[in-house]
C-alpha cells in the first residue's frame, strides 16, 4: 500500500504497519465475500457464486496518518478525535454556567497561543495584514469569552536560543573529543563525524551527544523518527518546540502569577499542522501532579477558519483588540518575527549564533547569504550553507523539507556519511507555512503561487532577534532562575522514544 501526502506532492514507502492494504466497500451484498490474494500480491474479493473482483489500493491522506509510517494507534485517535474547536465551545460553555450560577471556583481560564504561520494563512485568504489578524482574532476569541491571546513568535525566541545553545555544547564537547583523540591535528576542518547519543539534559547526556543536531520543532518528522528509525533519536535536539515551550510559559509562570493552579487554566494552540494534536498529546507534556496537559487543545488554521463560520464572524469587518503580553511586538504595537525561514528560522540562527560562539566570527547573515556559502540542492526542499575559514569548512548546515529530503538524511546518517553538523528538518514541502491545517487556495490560484504568496506575508514582518527580546531575556532570570539553570532543562527540553512497532499486517506478508 502506498501512503499519499493530500496536496504535499511527497510520498512514504509503504510499510507493513498499515492495516488497510486494500479498500473494500461494505454493502449488504458482500457482506460474506472472502478476499483472495493471488500469487503476484494482488488482492480479489470473491462473492459467495465465485465471482472474482480485483480490488483497487487504497489511498491514506496526511490527515488520516498524521505523517507518521503506519496507522496511529486507537489510544492517540482518541486523543487527536478529543482535540477540536467543539472542545474549546464545551469549555467555554462551561465557563459561562459556572458565572451565571455563581460558582466561579469551577471556571477555567482560557488562553490562546497563535502560530505566526497560521497568521499569515488567514492574512492571504482575507487580503489583510499580519497585524489585523492578530488583532481581530484577539477580539474574536475574547468575544468568545477567551481570557487571554498571545502568540508563538514570543516562545519561539526560547526555542531558538535553547537550540543554539544546545548545538554550542554538542559542538564543544565534540571539539574535546576531537582533540583527545588526535592531539597534533585538532583543528575542526573535517565535518564527517564519530556520534554516541544523548537521551536527557545534563552534563552526562552531552557526553553522549551527537552530530548533526536535528531540529526538533516538527511532530511529523519526530513521530516518523520515533515510529520507524529509533536509532535517529539521539541526534534529534532536545529543545522543545515553541508550542510546548508555550504550553510551559502558560501552565508555570502564568499560573503562578495568577494565583491559580495549572489544572484551572485551558490552554488551547492555533497552529498550521495537524500533527500538533499529537505533539500536545505526549506523554512527556502531561503533569501527573496537576493532570493536566501543557497544551490542552490543538486547532488548526482551518478549523479557526470553520468558527469563523459557525459564529457569523467576519474578520473583513471586525473590530480589534488590544495585543496581549507573549506576542512579540515593538513598542509601537507592531508585530514581530525572528528572521530566517517561515519554519522558525532554526538553521540561520543556530548558525550565526555559532558563528560568534565558537569562530568569533560577527556580521553572518545567513538570511543575506552574507559570509556564508550557500548552495541549492537538487530540489528546492533541501540547500546547505557552509561557513568558512581560510576557506576551509567550519560549520555546514542543511535544510531538508519534506519526506523524501528527510530519507535521504537518514540514509546518509545511518551509513555514517554525513556531512553536516546541523539540519533543520520538516516534514512538509515548503516547511511550516504549507502545513496540513493551513488554508488552500482558491481552485484558480495554483498551489504553489498560493504558498509563496503566504510565506512573502510571514515574511514582510519585520524581525528582532531573540537575543534582543527583553521580555525573554528577563523571564530567563525572573522565571527559569538563569540560563543554564536545571529549571532551564527541565521546562525548556525535552527526550524522545522510540516505538517498538508489535502490528503486523498478515495479509501483506508474502510467503
Amino acid at each position: 500500500m502506498s501512503v499519499i501526502l493530500k496536496d504535499l506532492n511527497d510520498y512514504i514507502a509503504p510499510s507493513q504497519a498499515c492495516i488497510k492494504p486494500v479498500e473494500v466497500n461494505k454493502t449488504s451484498d458482500n457482506k460474506n465475500n472472502v478476499i483472495k490474494i493471488d500469487d503476484s500480491g494482488g488482492y480479489y474479493e470473491v462473492s459467495l457464486d465465485g465471482i472474482e473482483t480485483k480490488l483497487q489500493t487504497a489511498q491514506i491522506t496526511l490527515d488520516d496518518c498524521l505523517a507518521c509510517s503506519g496507522c496511529i494507534t486507537s489510544a492517540e485517535s482518541v486523543l487527536i478525535t478529543m482535540q477540536s474547536q467543539e472542545e474549546l465551545y464545551n469549555v467555554l460553555k462551561l465557563n459561562k454556567e459556572a458565572i451565571d450560577g455563581n460558582k466561579l471556583d469551577e471556571k477555567k481560564t482560557v488562553v490562546i497561543s497563535i502560530a505566526p504561520q497560521s497568521i499569515a494563512s488567514i492574512a492571504a485568504k482575507y487580503d489583510l495584514t499580519p497585524l489585523q489578524v492578530a488583532k481581530r482574532l484577539t477580539y474574536f476569541f475574547k468575544s468568545l469569552g477567551v481570557h487571554y491571546v498571545f502568540d508563538t513568535s514570543f516562545s519561539r525566541d526560547f526555542s531558538l536560543l535553547e537550540s543554539a545553545r544546545e548545538f554550542v555544547e554538542r559542538f564543544r564537547f565534540y571539539q574535546e573529543k576531537q582533540q583527545k583523540k588526535d592531539p597534533v591535528n585538532n583543528d575542526v576542518k573535517s565535518t564527517r563525524i564519530k556520534r554516541n547519543g544523548t537521551s536527557g539534559g545534563g552534563d552526562e547526556a552531552m557526553s553522549e551527544a551527537k552530530l548533526p543536531m536535528l531540529a526538533s520543532a516538527c511532530p511529523g518528522w519526530i513521530c516518523y523518527a520515533e515510529k520507524t528509525h529509533g536509532f535517529i533519536l539521539p541526534y534529534v535536539s532536545q529543545t522543545k518546540s515553541p508550542q510546548q515551550i508555550m504550553g510551559s510559559v502558560v501552565k508555570d509562570y502564568l499560573a503562578n502569577k495568577l494565583g491559580i493552579k495549572p489544572n484551572n487554566i485551558y490552554h488551547v494552540g492555533v497552529m498550521m499542522c495537524y500533527d500538533k494534536k499529537l505533539e500536545a498529546s505526549r506523554p512527556d507534556f502531561f503533569s501527573e501532579e496537576y493532570q493536566t496537559r501543557d497544551v490542552d487543545c490543538v486547532i488548526t488554521t482551518g478549523e479557526v477558519v470553520k468558527m469563523f463560520e459557525e459564529s457569523d464572524y467576519d474578520i473583513k469587518t471586525s473590530e480589534e483588540s488590544s495585543l496581549d503580553n507573549f506576542t512579540k511586538t515593538s513598542q509601537e504595537e507592531e508585530l514581530l518575527r525572528s528572521s530566517g525561514s517561515a519554519s522558525g528560522g532554526y538553521l540561520e540562527f543556530i548558525l550565526e549564533y555559532t558563528a560568534r560562539e565558537i569562530f568569533n566570527i560577527t556580521g553572518v547573515d545567513v538570511d543575506k547569504e552574507q559570509g556564508v556559502i550557500v548552495k541549492a540542492g537538487r530540489n528546492k526542499d533541501f540547500k546547505e550553507i557552509t561557513l568558512e575559514i581560510d576557506g576551509k569548512p567550519v560549520l555546514k548546515f542543511a535544510s531538508a523539507y519534506g519526506f523524501r529530503n528527510i530519507q535521504n538524511l537518514v540514509r546518509k546518517i545511518k551509513s555514517n556519511n554525513s556531512p553536516y553538523h546541523y539540519v533543520e528538518v520538516m516534514a512538509c514541502p515548503s516547511g511550516c507555512i504549507n502545513g496540513g491545517g493551513q488554508l488552500k487556495p482558491d481552485e484558480k490560484i495554483p498551489i504553489k503561487d498560493w504558498i509563496l504568496h503566504v510565506n512573502d506575508i510571514y515574511r514582510n514582518v519585520n524581525s528582532l532577534s531573540p537575543e534582543k527580546n527583553d521580555v525573554v531575556l528577563n523571564l530567563y532570570s525572573e522565571w527559569l532562575d538563569g540560563i543554564e539553570s536545571e529549571k532551564s532543562k527541565k521546562l525548556l527540553r525535552t527526550q524522545y522514544h522510540a516505538v517498538e512497532t508489535t502490528l503486523v499486517n498478515p495479509l501483506a506478508v508474502k510467503w
